[in-house]
């Protein structure tokens, strides 16, 4: 069962986006020239953030299990890598729906968007190892080869407007381009998206730890039982 504590932090990551919302779409202004549809802004970089971060302890814990071979480290790193793509789907949904009204097509091969895809084609991968590879030390080895090799792609990603000519909208926060209101709604919702992420590879280790467990009790109940001697004659 998932202990107390993690159901109160649930509870506390839920409450933290039902208020990153109220901010958003409340306190936050309408933008002069795109109007509401660029309230997506707030979660589609939040995601892109909270992805980044989740694949930072995937970066962490490949680098730690091919040094120590911990188990622990390994199985963080999956359940990260899990969250992590998910986090990057909502990333590229929300990019695509904000998208659509301004630059008239859902998707271009921007070399932000380019990117991006790729990082969760990489991500995707290190999961299908995971799945595909004979279980036990290779395929913990190999996703971890995949997992801090993929995260090259995290500064790609995160530096591709600055880079290269795109599409995609640079840098606003770091050049100051948003106003207070929106900066402490942006603040607000980046908060509230990395806790929320930080639950959820909470959850998902916990849930992992009782697969594992139910793993070994059904191995232990499959294996032929000693068949007890005979009593002499």
């Amino acid at each position: 069962m998932i202990s107390s504590r993690l159901q109160a932090a649930a509870v506390l990551a839920t409450l933290g986006m039902l208020a990153a919302g109220a901010l958003v779409f409340v306190y936050a202004p309408q933008d002069a020239l795109q109007g509401d549809v660029q309230r997506i802004f707030y979660l589609h970089v939040a995601a892109a953030i909270a992805a980044y971060g989740a694949f930072a302890v995937v970066l962490a814990g490949g680098v730690l299990y091919l040094w120590r071979e911990n188990l622990v480290a390994d199985r963080v790193a999956r359940v990260a890598a899990e969250i992590g793509l998910l986090m990057t789907t909502v990333c590229l949904v929300m990019g695509m729906l904000w998208a659509k009204p301004i630059w008239g097509a859902f998707w271009t091969w921007d070399a932000r968007l380019t990117s991006t895809l790729v990082l969760w084609m990489i991500y995707a991968g290190y999961l299908l190892v995971r799945r595909v590879a004979p279980p036990g030390r290779q395929a913990a080895r190999l996703a971890a080869v995949v997992g801090i090799v993929g995260f090259v792609d995290v500064p790609i990603v995160h530096f591709s407007v600055s880079w290269w000519r795109t599409q995609h909208p640079g840098p606003i926060v770091e050049t100051n381009a948003l106003p207070p209101e929106m900066l402490y709604a942006f603040g607000a919702t980046v908060a509230a998206v990395l806790f929320f992420t930080a639950v959820l590879v909470a959850v998902r280790y916990q849930l992992e730890l009782l697969l594992e467990a139910a793993e070994t009790l059904r191995a232990d109940a499959a294996e032929p039982q000693p068949q007890p001697a005979l009593a002499a004659r």
